[in-house]
């Protein structure tokens, strides 16, 4: 039996860290490859044995309430009551102090997705054999997923005790701590691991790392320069400088990546950063010269990665609006081999759009098998059906998906409301996401698109109850912050409120071009336009976007830099000459 859209299905809620916890687990203290699936239906025992399996009764003197409890385990076990197996082998393992049965109880714990089995449980394993390296992992992972950082330090510190995997630790301790919200506290803890180790370059990078991701870029550089003393001219080092001075301006970062190039001229990886912030800069011309080159090096070298370099060139080539080039790039991609064909069929896709050739960009998307970007290809196929078709046959086509699961549904209702928006259909969109979210489990991206369908139609009380509900449910949902800060600005009320939001939106997701013209806006609606101009400025550098250009020169005109305004409105509109918002500001003031 199939299943199409169900907008009354029943809401359903799980918790943020229980899941942290036991996708932690599962990945480190089971190494199992998916840790997907609820509860077997029959558990196996020897799916969950180590090879340290406690010593059976026969083999050593035991009680007989111990050869009890421990055989009732096992029937539990057998019988696929794996709750009640776990919890006894936790308990028959702070009896006996015995670690096997501690890591026997949070494997089960983990694998059966019971995070007050297994928290205990890895606790009592790490305390019980503190020379595992597995139980140490494991505990870590746990007290870093309950945002326990100062807990875990001395565990991290265990990793980097042994000199010949110490340089490796550092660097499987920033991916360990990545998740954790608290950026500046994650410095402070691997600037504490990394002291004892001031010249190893493995400790620095990983300083730096922690650093930029806390938005502290002079101590980002003065690690990376560091642990380029220690290791000159390694490549992970220079593409984590590029991205720092990024941050700074795009022009830094390409004069540092030329000057590495000409030291270094087949670090591919650096090549390809080059040319991504070229093409992001619309230097086109410059980020095409570097094509050729990113291609010969692959070939060149042992890593027998040309498939995913001919996708790489073909999106920059794609990019550049060179979309002859992209197609040729995207057809060798598949030529060597490359693992994900379909998600080479939708750049495909896309391309032959770009081109005019519709007929092709169905075939290309059509050729998308039933995985995990067939709804992708069926959104694109869509969109192509709204433009030269329908809205409503795009909108049928969806609506004919089967076996959808709920978190589909979601996909698909926004798809749709996307469709109907963009026709200008502002009323059905609405009531489109009123409806699901009334009869959905509500994520905070379906409230955030219900909030944006309220304000498209005035009904500003509505969205800005829906955006509070979207950061409430999603403290770090960055969109939301500033959606509803922009909002505020644009209609120039609560100012105050509009600036402290969009801030708060650039905390977590720093150096979005959006979000800093979001803040140039609000402050030239406070009346700070130099202020508004540096932030609109700095926003423009990362992206010339002919929105930021709309509004960068609205600002310098009001400023009285007019000459300056209409440079930025005339060179905007020779890239994009048909965007109604660049037009509209351009011909306001011109006129």
């Amino acid at each position: 039996m199939t299943k199409k859209l169900d907008l009354n299905m029943p809401l359903k809620k799980t918790s943020a860290i229980s899941t942290a916890v036991n996708v932690t687990l599962c990945l480190l203290a089971l190494g199992l490859s998916s840790c997907a699936s609820n509860t077997p239906n029959r558990y196996q025992s020897d799916t969950l044995a180590t090879n340290n399996e406690p010593a059976s009764p026969a083999e050593k003197t035991l009680s007989a309430e111990f050869v009890y409890k421990y055989l009732v385990a096992e029937v539990a076990g057998q019988r696929g009551e794996v709750g009640t197996a776990g919890a006894i082998f936790y308990d028959l393992a702070r009896t006996e102090q015995d670690p096997r049965l501690a890591e026997r109880a949070a494997k089960i714990g983990a694998f059966a997705n019971i995070p007050s089995l297994a928290i205990p449980a890895v606790k009592l394993w790490a305390e019980l054999d503190p020379a595992s390296t597995e139980a140490q992992q494991a505990m870590t992972e746990m007290l870093i997923a309950t945002g326990r950082l100062h807990e875990a330090e001395p565990y991290l510190a265990q990793l980097l005790v042994k000199e010949d995997t110490r340089a490796g630790g550092f660097l499987f301790i920033n991916s360990l701590l990545n998740r954790s919200p608290d950026k500046d506290a994650v410095l402070k803890l691997i600037q504490s691991l990394a002291k004892p180790y001031p010249e190893l370059a493995e400790a620095n990078f990983a300083i730096a790392q922690a650093a930029y991701v806390a938005n502290q870029d002079s101590v980002a550089l003065d690690a990376l320069a560091k642990a380029e003393e220690s290791r000159p001219n390694w490549t992970i080092v220079a593409l984590l400088k590029g991205q720092v001075l990024f941050r700074q301006s795009p022009a830094k970062a390409t004069a540092f990546y030329y000057e590495y190039l000409k030291v270094q001229p087949d670090a591919n990886e650096v090549r390809i950063n080059l040319a991504k912030i070229l093409v992001n800069q619309k230097q086109y011309a410059a980020a095409k010269a570097e094509f050729p080159i990113i291609l010969e090096n692959a070939k060149q070298s042992t890593e027998n990665n040309g498939a995913e370099i001919y996708a790489i060139v073909g999106l920059l080539a794609f990019q550049t609006n060179d979309y002859n080039e992209a197609e040729k790039d995207f057809k060798q991609a598949i030529a060597h081999n490359f693992k994900d064909t379909d998600q080479i069929y939708l750049y495909l896709g896309q391309t032959a759009e770009k081109q005019k050739h519709d007929v092709a960009a169905m075939s290309w998307y059509n050729k998308v098998s039933s995985g995990p970007r067939y709804l992708e290809a069926q959104f694109n196929l869509a969109n192509l059906i709204a433009r030269t078709q329908s809205t409503d046959k795009a909108i049928e086509l969806l609506d004919n998906l089967e076996d959808l699961n709920v978190e589909q549904q979601i996909l698909v209702i926004k798809a749709q409301a996307a469709l109907l928006a963009k026709d200008k259909r502002n009323q059905e969109a609405f009531d489109l996401l009123e409806k699901a979210v009334k009869n959905l489990p509500n994520t905070p991206e379906l409230v955030y698109d219900y909030a944006l369908a309220a304000e498209r139609l005035a009904k500003f009380d509505v969205m800005e109850s829906e955006l509070r509900r979207a950061i409430a449910e999603k403290p770090d949902f960055a969109a939301a912050y500033n959606a509803l800060g922009y909002s505020f600005a644009d209609r120039n009320i609560k100012l105050k409120e509009a600036i402290n939001l969009i801030e708060k939106a650039l905390t977590l997701a720093p150096n979005d071009h959006y979000m800093l013209d979001s803040l140039g806006w609000a402050h030239y609606r406070k009346g700070n336009l130099d202020k508004a101009i540096q932030y609109l400025e700095q926003a423009f550098r990362i992206n010339p976007d002919p929105e930021i250009a709309a509004h960068l020169g609205e600002v310098l005109w009001q400023k009285g830099e007019f000459e300056k305004a209409k440079k930025v409105w005339s060179d905007a509109l020779t890239a994009d000459p048909d965007n109604e918002i660049l037009l509209t500001t351009a011909n306001k003031f011109k006129s």
